[in-house]
């Protein structure tokens, strides 16, 4: 299975966008893998303050005669086993709303900084009949050299070529409609499906 150099001119042949400002879109790719991540969080880390905190409530020591400061229990934050002060706590949102356009927008960016930078082949077909790993393995690197991580963008994927590829780390199976920016940022080398074009064009901005 031969791959080869996916270029600017193929891309505009297959009408996938292709930004020509070096300038436009930048924001739009920090705005988007921002919120990718943050949407991401789970926000369950959780401290109580002093007043949930199970204490007994009892006066340390004697209001009087002992010197030190006057102490009226044990939950504040300044003792061992008391409540937390500013604390993380389960109720924060950490959702972030994103534009449609700008989606789109940064989708663009980034797959068309990845096809000037040469990270970018393709491929007629993908596919591992007997399900192996070792045969993936030995059809992805049919495909790419020297990369750490790959990315293979499809139509999408047969059963038996999922199971081969799903503990293999390096190299990640997305389909062209759920694939995002933060794919097209992360991994080293980024296969194409000739069969995932048609959608990709449909997921890009024109210039």
């Amino acid at each position: 299975m031969a791959a080869k150099a996916f270029t600017e001119a193929a891309a505009k042949k297959a009408k996938i966008g292709i930004i020509e400002d070096e300038n436009r879109g930048r924001q739009a790719v920090h705005d988007v893998v921002v919120a990718i991540r943050a949407n991401r969080r789970s926000g369950t880390a959780h401290t109580k303050t002093r007043g949930e905190v199970a204490c007994s409530g009892k006066k340390p020591f004697r209001q009087k005669g002992t010197g030190r400061a006057r102490q009226g229990g044990n939950a504040p934050p300044i003792h061992r086993g008391g409540g937390v002060a500013f604390g993380p706590r389960n109720e924060r949102n950490y959702k972030k709303a994103t534009p449609k356009s700008i989606k789109r927008l940064a989708f663009t960016k980034a797959l068309t900084e990845r096809i000037k930078s040469g990270d970018v082949v393709t491929t007629g077909k993908f596919a591992v009949e007997d399900g192996k790993t070792k045969s993936f393995v030995k059809e992805v690197d049919g495909l790419v050299d020297d990369a750490k991580r790959v990315l293979i963008v499809g139509a999408d994927f047969d059963e038996m070529t999922k199971r081969a590829g799903r503990n293999y780390q390096p190299v990640l199976l997305m389909s062209a409609g759920e694939v995002n920016t933060e794919h097209l940022l992360l991994h080293d080398k980024i296969v194409l499906v000739d069969d995932a074009l048609e959608t990709l064009a449909s997921r890009t901005v024109e210039n």
